[in-house]
């Protein structure tokens, strides 16, 4: 009898260690504990839904995919809401720091927005940059536009930040590269994820690319092949 209760015993805890074991194993990491700055992103930190976006300001397809959200704005809003959504955006010098080409803008245009967020207005700073960059150069040329587009010097950064409130302190640090570590340590992490960009990553689903010619009805697309995958 009692090598009968010994048995029951054993067969007990085995069975509440596989439990606790898969019980930890289906436990969601929080994503306040997943995202790299909770500055850069949009929505809900405890969203059951975690959209990343890497991204490079010298990257004509993310700009383009970028933008569209920006010119959808209210729409997204209540889309993040209603399918309750975060989303985080990991900007970095990732083409100066590893790509074909090394791009000065991808390096200052990063840098810029950072110095920005210092102040508290990345997004302030960054949907301006977006809006800029498409409009004046890759909405209508494309990829052409890309040899134009890195002849630029810091000042274009500098000026991007007028109207957006941010102090005197902005420009010295544009010019001083003061937030180039920053910068590239984010690039540096994004390489280890990444191949290309711009990269996505929402829920399980993981995708790269965007066409120059695709719009906000592309960018759902993505959205809802992310919700899919859980």
């Amino acid at each position: 009898m009692k090598k009968v209760f010994r048995i029951f015993g054993i067969v007990a805890v085995i069975f509440i260690l596989v439990a606790a074991i898969l019980a930890s194993m289906n436990q969601k990491t929080p994503n306040a504990e997943k995202v790299w700055d909770t500055e850069t992103t949009i929505g809900n930190l405890e969203a059951e839904n975690y959209f990343i976006i890497y991204s490079d300001l010298a990257c004509p397809y993310c700009v383009a995919f970028e933008n569209a959200m920006i010119e959808h704005e209210d729409q997204l809003k209540k889309y993040i809401e209603s399918n309750d959504v975060l989303i985080e955006v990991r900007l970095s010098d990732f083409l100066y720091e590893y790509g074909q080409v090394r791009s000065p803008e991808s390096l200052y245009g990063a840098v810029a927005t950072y110095c920005a967020k210092r102040e508290g207005k990345f997004w302030d700073y960054y949907n301006k940059a977006i809006t800029k960059v498409w409009n004046e150069y890759f909405k209508n040329e494309g990829k052409a536009a890309f040899t134009k587009f890195n002849e630029l010097k810091k000042d274009y950064w500098i000026k991007l930040g007028e109207g957006i409130g941010l102090s005197d302190e902005f420009e010295s640090c544009v010019e001083n590269d003061e937030t180039k570590s920053e910068v590239q340590e984010v690039a540096a992490k994004s390489a280890k994820m990444i191949d290309g960009m711009p990269y996505f990553k929402f829920n399980k689903y993981v995708a790269s690319g965007f066409d120059l010619s695709w719009g906000y009805d592309y960018v759902l697309m993505y959205f809802e092949a992310g919700l899919e995958k859980k």
